[in-house]
């Protein structure tokens, strides 16, 4: 019988998935609405389009908007079908929306998927608050599914960002630092964004563009 890894990865394959990293629930991390009862993580990305991102100077565009939200319904969709599949093979799996609040105070999801694939060893936080990959840098988006499937969860990976700076250089509310991110000076910034015509929600896109995982 094809182990619970294997078959997930080639279900993944299947639909045109590249990145996919296995892991736990870290113990300290609130989970909103689900509870405890899907320790075990499933985290993969779609890598954003690098014709996309060259569109972005200092905001986000129409295009790059586009592109976002296509990219999100492309995750939630394979989110789906991927739970839909563990629970196939009688185990509990519940997808996570790839981008939807549910403390709008805090500004946060039902979890953490940043923290998620780097528990999984996806990459490593940047300076940016993003998760940077070994390859692809900054321009990945990933969601999650929650399961009891029984794997092997892979190690977090032991990488730091390279001395660039490029995403201090680029952040247009200053936001960024060497060694700290205010969230809420780069939440201002997305507001405004949002006011712009056309684009009518809180997006950006500048560090991601910078940060490619090549320097």
């Amino acid at each position: 019988m094809t182990d619970a890894r294997t078959a997930v990865t080639n279900f993944l394959k299947s639909h045109n998935v590249e990145i996919v990293g296995f892991g736990r629930v870290p113990e300290n991390m609130e989970v909103l609405e689900i509870g405890d009862s899907v320790p075990r993580t499933i985290i993969f990305g779609y890598i954003l389009s690098k014709s996309v991102l060259a569109t972005i100077k200092d905001r986000p565009t129409l295009l790059y908007k586009h592109h976002y939200k296509t990219v999100n319904w492309l995750l939630d969709q394979t989110a789906f079908h991927l739970a839909r599949f563990i629970e196939q093979r009688g185990c509990k799996a519940v997808a996570i929306p790839a981008s939807q609040l549910v403390d709008w105070e805090l500004h946060k999801g039902h979890i953490s998927h940043r923290h998620l694939a780097q528990a999984a060893g996806l990459g490593h936080l940047g300076r940016s608050g993003l998760l940077v990959h070994p390859r692809y840098g900054a321009q990945v988006r990933y969601a999650s599914v929650l399961t009891d499937m029984n794997f092997e969860p892979d190690e977090p990976i032991n990488t730091i960002c390279d001395p660039c700076m490029k995403c201090i250089a680029a952040c247009p509310a200053h936001a960024i630092a060497e060694d700290s991110m205010d969230i809420h000076r780069c939440y201002q910034q997305l507001t405004q964004f949002a006011a712009i015509r056309g684009i009518g929600q809180h997006i950006c896109g500048v560090c991601v563009k910078v940060c490619n995982g090549q320097h």
